[in-house]
């Protein structure tokens, strides 16, 4: 009898993030007084040390990862204490990932800090976790004075609550009869009271000619109670309020400066004057005037390159952009059943710019407005809002990406364009009962 043949193994082929294993990987687990960090085994006779969070402490760390041939080094943190290590490390040349808490929570066994590290050395050695999105030094130092101004911009707003709730307590009804107290016509008003004016004739007299109210309104605005607690009260609160403008003008500058230090890649002339505004800074910058898509004024755009930069290649899709905003349906699927479809939760300032932005165009008359007042209509103010800012991130991804302008089609397009969505359905429907849909003469059509 003749033997058989052993059957050939068929040769398996390994995915892709175990193709590319990481040999000499390094894990970091960050704290706020101190780090542990793992090396491979067989690399030093203590493969987990720990290290203090001084500058000094943190050359040392670099130097033993340098000397045990470490080349990349992925760390866990969801605080602030990273950068001082992700900065030093680099400039040492490592390549250095911070990776999402989420992806490594599940450590096996008992919970510590050195298991910490050398479970995230072992991912890491496994090709098993992706770093997080940083952009590129220039738009790093570009977002620390944006997120600076917004912190500014807030405290400004607090003073302004607190001299609003000065003159309520003196029953000075201002915030009533004007848009904005901190503008024109209420801040002429509320330095004229603490210069000691009482008659609310001569006050409304400062009235601005914009105001739509008129001066006999303001005037009856302005009978109170000029208590000299809340007249301090209120000094104290103006006087932070400019101190806080003046701060956010002295960051408008810098971020002009800082700017001006970009240029689009396609643009190189020696000749060119520098930019005079913010939005003439982020056009040259980016090469497309994100500011002609509704609802994104030049502050939006600047918050939104301020924080994802102008090179999209680090996303391969738009969708993949989407995604990372956390502005897509979720996918929970178990058993064949959906258990939700909510969108990830994500502290996504890009993502945030982008939610005001659709939310300014609910009463727009545009494409995008009418898009948004449908979705409302459907499926309510939150979700309509995500889906909008979810359409507005794609339209950034774009233009940043292959350079083209945007175009708004308009509110009649549109309506007219769902219209004809809706016949063609209901005609496929009825053609699918066995009937035939005919348009009734005469008859107005509405959307």
């Amino acid at each position: 009898m003749k033997q058989k043949k052993p059957n050939k193994r068929k040769s398996v082929k390994l995915p892709k993030h175990l193709q590319n294993l990481n040999p000499y990987a390094a894990g970091i687990d960050i704290g706020s007084k101190s780090h542990f960090v793992a090396v491979p085994e067989g690399t030093d006779d203590q493969p987990v040390r720990e290290f203090s969070s001084f500058t000094d402490d943190l050359e040392r760390l670099a130097q033993w990862l340098t000397a045990c041939g470490v080349t990349t080094v992925a760390m866990e943190s969801t605080g602030i204490y990273w950068i001082p290590v992700f900065e030093i490390l680099e400039s040492y040349g490592r390549e250095v990932r911070l990776v999402n808490a989420r992806h490594v929570k599940n450590v096996p066994g008992r919970k510590s800090d050195v298991l910490d590290c050398q479970w995230l050395q072992q991912l890491h050695t496994y090709g098993l976790l992706r770093g997080a999105f940083r952009p590129a030094d220039q738009v790093c130092a570009l977002r620390a004075y944006v997120r600076q101004r917004s912190t500014l911009v807030r405290s400004a707003a607090a003073h302004t609550q607190r001299m609003q709730k000065a003159l309520a307590q003196m029953n000075l009804q201002l915030h009533n009869v004007v848009s904005d107290i901190t503008g024109v016509t209420g801040m002429r008003i509320i330095k004229a009271i603490l210069a000691g004016e009482r008659n609310p004739k001569v006050l409304s007299a400062m009235r601005d000619p914009r105001c739509k109210n008129t001066e006999e309104t303001i005037a009856r605005s302005l009978q109170g109670n000029y208590r000299q607690e809340h007249l301090f009260s209120l000094r104290q609160a103006v006087e932070l309020y400019e101190f806080y403008q003046e701060k956010v003008s002295d960051c408008d500058q810098q971020i002009l400066a800082q700017l001006k230090d970009f240029d689009a890649p396609d643009n190189h002339d020696p000749d060119q004057k520098p930019p005079r505004t913010v939005g003439e800074a982020l056009q040259r910058m980016s090469g497309v005037d994100l500011a002609t898509i509704n609802g994104i004024d030049t502050n939006t755009a600047l918050k939104i390159i301020a924080e994802v930069g102008v090179d999209m290649s680090r996303w391969k899709t738009a969708k993949h952009f989407a995604s990372w905003l956390g502005l897509c349906p979720g996918a929970k699927i178990s058993g064949g059943k959906v258990l939700s479809s909510a969108t990830k939760q994500v502290a996504n300032k890009a993502a945030a710019a982008l939610r005001m932005a659709a939310f300014a165009l609910i009463n727009a008359k545009s494409a995008l407005g009418a898009y948004i007042r449908r979705q409302r209509a459907r499926l309510g103010a939150a979700k309509a809002i995500t889906a909008t800012a979810h359409k507005l991130a794609r339209l950034v991804y774009s233009m940043l990406k292959n350079g083209t302008a945007f175009v708004d089609v308009g509110q009649e397009y549109y309506e007219e364009r769902y219209r004809t969505r809706v016949v063609q359905n209901l005609k496929r429907k009825a053609q699918d009962l066995g009937f035939e849909l005919v348009a009734i003469q005469g008859a107005t059509p509405t959307t």
